[in-house]
């Protein structure tokens, strides 16, 4: 079968798509490609200055409205204020390098960010999404969720920050939602699909630097540096699939085909063991749901 590339996106006129963090990197490419096949898109961004000038370079149907996922008082206010959305994909990400900080509802600023604001924006569209046509969900990974491990006891890192692990345990919850949102789905018998993707090793603001804080795996890829990487348009291929190939079936999970899944053709990747869990997938959820007040009405 042939590679799969942006050429094989289907049209999207008539779809709005709603991608969080779509001023830089991955989001700027998963939007730029969205518009350019149709969709009307909207950049759900902090800073809606660096917003604007995203759409300048994108061009097409798209506009820009705040969002800050580290507040859940602005994602209720984005959830709100959204006519209808036909696409959501959760690709906003925070990587810290320095100290603990928090959000404004006292959340770890990873997981809070990375997972907890895309949980509460989902549920908080969950209607919205029902009533469109072919509505889909996707979650951004990492292939740093593989070695990453939840503790319930300390899921803020409270005890004992480390900023490395506290990015690889955002990224598994993160991923372990998804693949519960598919579940909960399908168990309801509704139409909105939840797929998950990761960009492997990508040219984004990822730098060589953030990855030697992120353990002996993260050591290794710094050293190897450049020549581990992918464009970042490559770095976007998994999540464009996992939002538009109309065969994609609820809670695949896409990422590039090389060794280790850090670059290479788009392909089905693997899920840690504690992401494929169902009893994590439960747990973590209703940990989120207590943390955010948001249920989700399937």
């Amino acid at each position: 079968m042939n590679a799969w590339t942006a050429d094989r996106i289907p049209a999207q006129n008539g779809r709005v798509a709603v991608v969080t963090g779509a001023n830089s990197g991955l989001g700027l490419i998963t939007a730029t490609q969205l518009a350019r096949h149709g969709a009307h898109v909207v950049l759900a961004v902090r800073n809606t200055e660096a917003g604007q000038a995203a759409a300048r370079r994108i061009g097409g149907d798209v506009e820009v409205r705040e969002l800050d996922l580290a507040s859940l008082a602005s994602v209720r206010a984005f959830a709100a204020q959204l006519p209808a959305v036909d696409l959501l994909v959760n690709n906003a990400g925070l990587v810290l390098l320095g100290p603990r900080r928090t959000t404004a509802d006292g959340f770890e600023l990873q997981i809070g960010t990375n997972m907890l604001g895309h949980f509460a924006l989902t549920g908080l569209l969950l209607g919205k999404l029902a009533e469109a046509k072919e509505p889909r969900v996707v979650s951004l990974s990492s292939i740093t969720h593989r070695n990453a491990h939840l503790d319930f006891d300390d899921l803020m890192f409270e005890r004992d920050f480390k900023a490395a692990p506290a990015y690889g345990r955002s990224k598994l919850a993160t991923t372990i939602f998804g693949v519960e949102l598919d579940r909960r789905l399908r168990a309801a018998g509704s139409p909105i699909v939840s797929t998950l993707a990761h960009p492997g090793i990508s040219r984004t603001n990822l730098t060589p630097r953030a990855w030697e804080h992120r353990g002996r795996l993260g050591r290794v890829i710094a050293r190897v540096g450049l020549l581990m990487t992918q464009p970042v348009e490559q770095g976007a291929l998994p999540q464009l699939r996992a939002a538009t190939d109309p065969t994609v079936r609820g809670g695949q999970f896409f990422g590039p085909s090389g060794p280790w899944e850090m670059r290479g053709r788009v392909a089905e990747a693997r899920l840690s063991r504690e992401a494929a869990d169902p009893a994590v997938g439960r747990r973590l959820w209703a940990a989120a749901e207590e943390l955010t007040g948001v249920r989700f009405a399937f």
